[in-house]
């Protein structure tokens, strides 16, 4: 019956889930960990973290990375990420200095008549009005033009029950929640976790660790870390599909 195919799936297949704040338009290593993980969690409850890559990211103009930005109003490392503010009136304002941004810079890229649409309709009609849904939309609408099948939740409407936990004893309940028993982190959180403490816990700890990638970018040297705008510019869908998938998963310590 349904109940017994449920069980086997939850304890004899190893699902995969990844946690992570939600990040605006981010690299391609992000997009690797949502490929990754069966379901994903937009990690929004947790708080604000200036300089960070939740409202900025960079582009590529005239060879450098240069960085462009969601204003927000007062945002505060107090504040969490889902109630932090995007500053509505700046943003009416810096909507078209972004496109045109985006536009100068990539209008000679191969990819740039197919894209450039699909960003220019979702920067002029998204009227979200916290960052947190914004970025996680910007997201979700480039897992859906790579046919990325993951799951996706948000922690402060999924998980808020679990708020008041230490973080790990969060992360592992909200892996637990879902049947997960593999968790799959950003390689720089390697110093931050113990497997032996998932292990006690039936799960297995991986963090992905992105494999040397380049592509063309125009005649330029290659500049490495940049939104996923830029690898969409320079590559067909199946070319980033492949790209997806250029990583390895390491050990926890």
């Amino acid at each position: 019956d349904r109940y017994s195919i449920f069980l086997f799936l939850k304890y004899f297949i190893k699902m995969k889930i990844a946690i992570m704040q939600p990040y605006l338009f981010p690299y391609l290593g992000y997009f690797q960990l949502i490929n990754a993980a069966d379901t994903f969690v937009s990690y929004d409850d947790v708080n604000y973290i200036k300089g960070g890559w939740i409202n900025r990211n960079n582009l590529l103009v005239q060879g450098k990375p240069s960085l462009f930005t969601i204003s927000l109003e007062s945002p505060s490392s107090f504040t969490q990420i889902s109630e932090t503010k995007i500053d509505s009136r700046k943003f009416a304002l810096h909507k078209k200095k972004l496109l045109k941004t985006i536009a100068q810079s990539y209008k000679k890229a191969p990819f740039y008549k197919e894209i450039f649409p699909l960003l220019e309709d979702f920067i002029t009609t998204n009227n979200r009005l916290y960052i947190a849904d914004f970025a996680l939309d910007s997201v979700m609408l480039i897992s859906s033009y790579l046919d990325i099948n993951t799951t996706f939740k948000k922690s402060s409407v999924d998980y808020p029950y679990s708020k008041g936990l230490e973080k790990t004893a969060r992360l592992l309940d909200i892996i637990k929640k879902n049947g997960a028993r593999e968790y799959v982190n950003p390689i720089g959180g390697q110093e931050l976790y113990d497997k032996a403490i998932f292990k006690s816990n039936g799960i297995t700890l991986h963090f992905l660790k992105t494999q040397n990638i380049k592509y063309n970018q125009f005649d330029n040297d290659f500049v490495p870390w940049l939104s996923i705008i830029d690898v969409l510019m320079f590559n067909t869908r199946e070319e980033i599909r492949f790209l997806l998938n250029k990583y390895e998963l390491v050990w926890g310590r």
